[in-house]
């Protein structure tokens, strides 16, 4: 504990962000480059090394959170990479992406501003690429056994990674062009540049790891004959089958699925294609679904020119400070949280008719209708009570002609035939089954991420990647010295 008084005396201050007028007319990261650094040492500070530090127990990952607090506020930036990748292969995506569940757990944020340890995390990662603190680690021998991962998201590259580094030989295959899954074509590049994912990527290669793209698994290549070839074989597909919005008009054309929207922007952003065949430019956009992708889809279409942008969630707007009764403390509350994205919607007032920022609280979709080509031209809402009942002579309608779903997924999809192939067992939510081991019920097959657990968030992927893959490297040599932070059932704190 570097200032016992730290905590006291320094106020919580974030990563800024560039201005509003600034970044939306470009795709970089939205935050103020090189203005972390200045800050953090001193926002390490605040941490208190807690005796009993809750900040583990809510990272799946067991983030060794005070003590690279303590080397950061020291500035011993070489000790502070190895304690934050001892735990976790990829800070540079948590401290972007996750929503920090960690700060939600801090003992701080009992009754002040919880420490800023997303922000610290980035800053020691992207310290220690400047500084070439984290040079590709390839094994010392092989073990002569081989593992075929299918999935490169979070969860397939950390279970790669650290099984290849165990001296498996591991190939990686990926259904898209390129690798990274969810990171590469699911989330914006102003929420994280693809630079990061292609440094992690090289990193991997120069340490062993093999990748196949453009290949899936089960329709490209047969899954059981890809069993029969690898000692062990890891399912980390996600959960990429959507759910759907079954109203009267759905059927009519402008209206797509999230992951059919963000992927094309991102393609734009890779240079793949000069515009997006579903851009929002010039367009009335409404999004259905409040959670993070909703968010991305939101940012997107703002950047993409959209005449107007508005999200509509189902839940009724959160408070903005933790329910003590119903959320205590430290589980990770629902409060009222403002994105980048509904900042930027927020400020550029794209939702004139929104309770806050961009969103429509409290709002369920009818239906939709449409012109006489079969466009769709309006949303039908209605604003419900808690139990998402009607409220009578609430109905209105939006103008929409492009409608985005982002409603969440439900486990992993079985149109390229992976799950029939092989014949494994799902849960009755539709996820792949598997035992206190990460093992389906097909022999030397293990399954981890979205696939098994459901939709979750980065910090449980790259969780579930690092303790599958000590499982594998169990099933291999009957021993394993890798890390496993989770088991299959372990879940987020609650009441």
């Amino acid at each position: 504990m570097a200032d016992p008084k730290g905590f006291m005396t320094t106020p919580r201050r974030e990563w800024p962000r560039r201005p509003v007028g600034e970044r939306v007319r470009d795709w970089d990261e939205v935050y103020v480059p090189g203005a972390l650094l200045p800050i953090i040492s001193k926002q390490a500070d605040r941490c208190m090394d807690c005796g009993v530090p809750f900040c583990h127990e809510a990272c799946p990952l067991g983030n060794l959170i005070p003590e690279w607090n303590d080397l950061v506020s020291r500035e011993d930036w070489r000790a502070a990479s190895d304690r934050l990748h001892a735990t976790n292969n990829f800070p540079e995506f948590t401290g972007r992406l996750c929503p920090a569940p960690c700060e939600a757990g801090c003992v701080l944020a009992i009754n002040q501003p919880a420490v800023t340890i997303k922000n610290v995390e980035c800053a020691v990662a992207d310290r220690a690429w400047a500084e070439g603190f984290t040079p590709p680690r390839p094994p010392e021998r092989l073990s002569g056994r081989t593992v075929a991962v299918i999935g490169s998201g979070p969860t397939g590259l950390a279970a790669a990674q650290q099984l290849t580094r165990a001296g498996h030989t591991v190939a990686v295959y990926e259904r898209d062009d390129r690798p990274g899954g969810l990171m590469r074509y699911g989330i914006p590049a102003f929420k994280m540049e693809k630079r990061h994912l292609e440094r992690r990527l090289e990193q991997m290669r120069a340490e062993g790891t093999r990748f196949r793209t453009s290949t899936a698994v089960g329709r490209d290549v047969d899954a059981d004959g890809l069993r029969a070839r690898y000692d062990a074989v890891v399912i980390a597909t996600g959960a990429t089958a959507w759910r759907e919005l079954p109203v009267a008009g759905r059927e009519l054309s402008g209206i797509h699925q999230a992951m059919e929207y963000l992927p094309l922007a991102n393609r734009v952003c890779e240079g793949d294609i000069e515009a997006s065949p579903l851009s929002a430019a010039g367009r009335h956009v409404v999004i259905v679904g409040g959670g993070d992708t909703g968010a991305d889809c939101l940012g997107t279409a703002v950047r993409e020119g959209a005449a107007s942008v508005t999200q509509l969630d189902i839940y009724a707007q959160p408070d903005e400070e933790r329910d003590e009764d119903s959320e205590p403390w430290p589980t990770y509350p629902k409060i009222y949280r403002l994105s980048a994205a509904h900042q930027e919607a927020g400020e550029l007032r794209t939702a004139p008719a929104a309770d806050a920022d961009a969103r429509l609280f409290a709002a369920s979709t009818l239906r939709f209708t449409g012109d006489a080509e079969g466009r769709v031209r309006w949303l039908h809402l209605v604003e419900v009570d808690a139990a998402r009942r009607p409220l009578p002579g609430t109905e209105r309608r939006l103008p929409a002609d492009l409608v985005l779903l982002a409603l969440g997924f439900s486990g992993p999809d079985r149109a390229d035939g992976l799950v029939d192939q092989l014949g494994l067992e799902l849960t009755p939510r539709g996820t792949v089954a598997r035992d206190a081991g990460f093992a389906t019920n097909v022999p030397g097959v293990f399954a981890a991420g979205d696939a098994a657990r459901g939709q979750s968030l980065i910090v449980w992927a790259i969780a579930e990647g690092r303790a599958v893959a000590a499982a594998v490297d169990r099933h291999l040599t009957g021993s394993s010295s890798l890390p496993a932070p989770i088991g299959p059932y372990d879940r987020p704190m609650t009441v």
